[in-house]
């Protein structure tokens, strides 16, 4: 059936087969409010509040869920649907907490903004209030009487990280959604990949604070507090400061970060070269030595985790890399210490991540080879952003500021660290040059790029053919595991990334997100790469110094020690497997690509 046309408030727009009436009329720029709807999520129609009016239908439909057909009259404001709307958002704030003006959320919360849109300027209904103590025992925070029941962190847990830590629990009123049992997030597998709070539409889930520990450090005379910022807050902090998404805003970053009292501003991008030095060289040794294959990248610990609790027989698959941030923290309360003649002991080191996951990475026990905990504390891209608010500094207004040396020099191989694929195609250009002994002529491996789920490509090296996959989301890194497990991988190298996007769709980075803000992050990390004069690992002065004057050489006796760590089985549970696998029975295939 080829396109067809229907008719919204008397104007006919066009749509295709397998169109719902809210996907057409998004398309046609027919606003349609909605809350429990997301565009990377399959709908589902709780909130009820896209209702429509269809001619020949007595009741009220949700636009989400109703598919569109030749000849379809609707009404999308009418004085009924208004009124049922408005109902509908009316019974959600009955029993809703009002503390709008103390709220993670203030302003950029969607229930807060239906109200507004709606006129409700009074609540005609004041409900039974459902307590619920807030769950603060991980690094995902659940205030459930915050939630309104959309269940979209349910759908994102099962459909696109295959999961299935959160569900409803309980009937009509005593409905909740949360671990099965009333358990707490500690006590389930949960990966902490922050997913659920980029879906979450109020503040019913947010990260574990970290900016006071941080104030009190800068503020603390006796400590020397440095900090680290990823590749993905580069090209998304500036949304937090009202930038569109996808801009640019590494200068004004570190000028931001030196005015709110950091004594260094280094640069992740510097450990992420080193990552990929050792990295690719483990590459190498397992290609050549007939080491077992194929591995996978370790830069991100919400993939570790999961790893850990459902591929346990997988481990050793895992290069035994640390990521970027860790490698940081080891070489800077080494390393970095001895250069600058501080005490270790007085060394604070905070990074600034995309990610939630990051929080629970930094205090593993295996992270502390510099005798210290390596990485003191972990700020995601919003709490950054909360900081800059709270000292009253405009990052739109800052002049460019410049990384401090020595572990602030970077390529464009470590900034696209921040995109799926992006990691891979970095290891590509240093494992080729390494191989070859020649200079690699096309540097953009186009191949590992984009928003696919799952990206396949082989790599012609002088004379070794090279397979790699690429999976972002954690259901779709799920179908390649599998795989690997019933033998039929045919490739050498595998990059994960649990997040959708990799780190710009990352747990901790500003809302809202969704595929059209990823892929303009996207466009702008690589923009980042091309503008950059060195584009490869292996080519960084600051990389060749550390090997000559510290860690001698890759794959060596202190790389080892400080660069290199191991994993971790961990228990399943039966009822994080059986919600697994009703999330792979569901998930929409590609990931990312659900949406369009």
């Amino acid at each position: 059936m080829s396109e067809f046309t229907f008719t919204i408030n008397g104007q006919q727009i066009a749509a295709s087969p397998g169109d719902t009436i809210l996907a057409a009329a998004r398309r046609a720029g027919i606003y349609i409010p909605t809350l429990c709807y997301h565009p990377d999520l399959l709908p589902e129609g709780h909130c009820r509040v896209c209702l429509v009016e269809i001619e020949g239908q007595r009741a009220l439909q949700p636009a989400c869920m109703f598919p569109a057909s030749a000849g379809l009259v609707v009404n999308s404001h009418s004085r009924r649907v208004r009124a049922a709307r408005r109902l509908s958002v009316e019974l959600l704030l009955s029993n809703h907490p009002t503390d709008c003006l103390s709220c993670v959320r203030n302003k950029n919360c969607e229930l807060q903004q239906l109200a507004l849109e709606m006129g409700i300027r009074e609540n005609r209904f004041e409900g039974e209030r459902l307590l619920c103590e807030v769950d603060d025992s991980s690094y995902v925070t659940r205030d459930n009487e915050k939630c309104v029941l959309c269940r979209r962190c349910v759908r994102v847990c099962q459909q696109v990280q295959g999961v299935g830590a959160l569900g409803p629990s309980s009937r009509g009123w005593e409905t909740t959604v949360g671990p099965a049992l009333d358990r707490r997030m500690s006590e389930v597998v949960c990966v902490n990949c922050g997913q659920c709070i980029n879906y979450c539409p109020t503040g019913a889930l947010r990260e574990r604070d970290s900016i006071a520990a941080v104030w009190e450090a800068i503020e603390d005379p006796e400590k020397v507090v440095v900090v680290q910022t990823a590749p993905a807050v580069r090209v998304a902090l500036g949304e937090e400061a009202g930038l569109p998404p996808g801009s640019l805003v590494t200068g004004r970053l570190v000028s931001a970060l030196r005015l709110l009292g950091f004594d260094r501003v280094f640069d992740t991008d510097f450990t992420a070269d080193l990552t990929i030095v050792e990295e690719g060289h483990e590459l190498i040794k397992r290609v050549k030595e007939g080491g077992l294959l194929p591995m996978i990248t370790s830069c991100c610990p919400g993939w570790i985790k999961f790893a850990e609790h459902f591929y346990p027989d997988l481990l050793d698959h895992i290069s035994t890399c640390k990521s970027p941030q860790q490698m940081f923290g080891a070489v800077a309360k080494t390393y970095f210490a001895q250069q600058a003649g501080i005490t270790p002991e007085k060394l604070v080191v905070v990074s600034v991540m995309p990610c939630t996951a990051k929080k629970f990475e930094c205090e593993r026990p295996e992270m502390r080879d510099s005798g210290l905990q390596d990485v003191d504390h972990v700020l995601t891209t919003r709490e950054l952003g909360q900081m800059l608010r709270e000292a009253g500094i405009d990052l739109a207004r800052l002049p460019e500021g410049h990384y401090d040396d020595p572990l602030g020099e970077s390529t464009g191989a470590a900034v696209i660290f921040g995109a799926t694929g992006g990691v891979m195609e970095a290891a590509l250009r240093t494992a080729y040059e390494v191989i070859t002994g020649k200079e690699l002529g096309q540097l953009d491996f186009e191949d590992v790029r984009g928003m696919e789920g799952i990206k396949a490509a082989t790599v012609h090296i002088d004379g070794l053919e090279l397979k790699v996959a690429v999976a972002h989301g954690l259901a779709n890194a799920r179908t390649v595991l599998e795989r690997i497990r019933d033998g039929s991988a045919d490739f050498q190298f595998l990059e994960i990334m649990a997040c959708p996007g990799g780190c710009l769709g990352g747990g901790g980075q500003p809302l809202p997100i969704n595929y059209d803000i990823r892929r303009q992050r996207a466009s702008a990390i690589y923009q980042a790469d091309r503008d950059l004069p060195l584009r490869k690992s292996h080519e960084n002065p600051s990389i060749i110094r550390i090997y000559e004057q510290f860690l001698k050489e890759p794959l060596g006796h202190r790389s080892h020690h400080l660069l290199h760590t191991h994993y971790t089985p961990r228990p399943a549970g039966k009822a994080a497997a059986e919600g697994a696998q009703q999330a792979l029975a569901g998930a929409p295939a590609g990931g990312d690509e659900a949406e369009g």
